[in-house]
């Protein structure tokens, strides 16, 4: 209480998060949730301090179990602390939270799911239609900062974090296995906004050290390497490609493929010609000044090293390569005109 007491009477606010949620003994509900709440009311009172308090209460607290019961007296001795003292208070509760540093096989199944699918463990699904409401801690940490900058207002009130997630324990064991898979498939699931984000970017804090890095296949022959990096499900994928000094690449065209290249180190032609019009230029681009070149469905196309270090370029396709439907027809650029 001591310690408590210190750090009390110098605070700007009591963000309180400490909770019991298994205890050895029903007990220890009370202990940990309740009584301990009620410490630090009354401590609160005795040094008259004059700051905002955000409880982290549960969604459970409206439930009838002893861990329910024992937030919602919690929530009880706050509101009644907020009245007598005239501290503004806030009280979140909160369904179950997920992200980086989650402890496993504990209180959160997203954080047991990620930890043994990372690390090639067996996971349990006693019901993989249960659906279970998730928060992301981001989004709950980001929430409290933002209540905590408003203005002091009077009495207790009860806040909810948006947005919630809501995901079937099936659902969200197959989303982490997919995730899990990537780095063989090399295609990434969309994680750009949205759960799917927050999810992988929770998955991947759980890898163990020797997944932080993976082989990727490298295709070589006489001109250089083709390597393939990343694959999307709707935008395409990345790749990049060298070529020795002298070398030409490509001489295809695409009837509905695009692609944009991007050369990183060297100097390259890049020869265009139209299949039907029989038109022809070309562009001459450098790693020393980053530059797109767009390949155009109908135009035949190739790149040439002409430069004397070795040609590394960037590759982005709008689709993945597809080897039963390539949509890459070979045609030689020959006699080029411009």
């Amino acid at each position: 209480e001591d310690i408590l007491r210190a750090k009390l009477a110098n605070a700007d606010a009591l963000i309180h998060l400490a909770g019991e949620n298994r205890p050895k003994t029903p007990e220890g509900f009370n202990t940990g949730n309740v009584k301990f709440t009620d410490t630090l009311c009354e401590l609160m009172f005795e040094l008259d301090v004059k700051i905002p308090i955000l409880f982290s209460s549960s969604t459970q607290a409206i439930l009838n179990n002893a861990y329910g019961q024992s937030k919602r007296s919690a929530e009880i001795r706050i509101e009644s602390y907020s009245k007598a003292s005239g501290n503004t208070a806030v009280i979140y509760r909160l369904p179950g939270v997920f992200g980086k540093w989650c402890k496993p096989n504990y209180n959160s199944v997203v954080a047991t799911y990620c930890n043994n699918i990372a690390t090639g463990l067996p996971i349990r699904i006693d019901d993989p239609t249960y659906i279970i409401n998730l928060v992301y801690i981001d989004d709950v940490i980001d929430s409290f900062i933002e209540w905590l900058k408003g203005p002091s207002l009077s009495g207790t009130s009860f806040k909810a974090i948006d947005p919630v997630y809501q995901i079937s324990l099936g659902e969200l064991a197959k989303q982490l296995q997919e995730f899990a898979k990537s780095q063989k498939s090399l295609v990434s699931e969309r994680v750009g906004s949205g759960f799917l984000r927050a999810l992988y970017s929770t998955y991947v804090t759980y890898l163990p050290r020797d997944k932080f890095e993976y082989p990727i296949p490298c295709h070589g022959d006489e001109r250089g390497v083709f390597v393939e990096m990343l694959k999307t499900k709707d935008s395409g994928q990345f790749s990049f490609f060298t070529a020795h000094p002298g070398i030409t690449r490509g001489g295809h065209y695409h009837h509905t493929k695009t692609e944009k290249f991007l050369v990183i180190k060297g100097n390259a032609r890049f020869r265009f010609r139209h299949i039907l019009t029989d038109e022809a230029f070309s562009v001459d681009t450098s790693g020393k000044i980053p530059t797109i070149v767009e390949t155009i469905p109908g135009w035949s196309h190739d790149i040439t090293n002409n430069g004397d270090d070795e040609l590394i370029v960037m590759l982005w396709a709008n689709e993945i390569f597809d080897h039963d439907k390539p949509d890459t027809i070979a045609r030689i650029i020959e006699n080029e005109k411009a």
